[in-house]
């Protein structure tokens, strides 16, 4: 296992992490919604912090899936020594289309730089995995 193959799952768990910073550090909006009962209570177009609410939660959202997808690609690489390909395409399609339609002007740019990284990683231990097993086969 190289170091990009290490750092990958690091990173997009470190994004992750920010993701939940940003979601708790919206002054108000848990305790404004905990205050509503939480049923739907992002989902209140007429609240005066709809919008807080809408972006605390769509943060927290993805910081719980890039958790899954970091902890998931940790795995794997520990136990196989690679990194799958899919894990930075993911990346590259979610963090692409933020930027895209969304809004162009996003951290969503780290996820497709994160994504990149995860396809070099995963390019550079299959041609290690690749060189291993012919080596071993008489």
């Amino acid at each position: 296992m190289n170091a990009l193959t290490r750092w990958v799952p690091r990173l997009i768990i470190a994004l992750a992490i920010v993701h939940f910073g940003y979601a708790l550090a919206t002054p108000n909006s848990w305790s404004a919604m905990a205050g509503d009962g939480f049923w739907a209570s992002a989902a209140d177009s007429g609240a005066s912090d709809y919008f807080k609410r809408e972006y605390t939660l769509y943060f927290f959202a993805v910081g719980i899936l890039l958790l899954a997808l970091g902890t998931l690609a940790r795995r794997l690489a520990h136990t196989t020594g690679h990194l799958p390909g899919q894990i930075g395409w993911y990346l590259i399609t979610s963090g692409a289309l933020l930027c895209v339609i969304e809004f162009p002007i996003t951290g969503g740019w780290l996820m497709v730089a994160i994504g990149v990284l995860g396809l070099v990683a995963s390019r550079r231990t299959h041609r290690t995995r690749t060189a291993d097993i012919q080596l071993v086969r008489p």
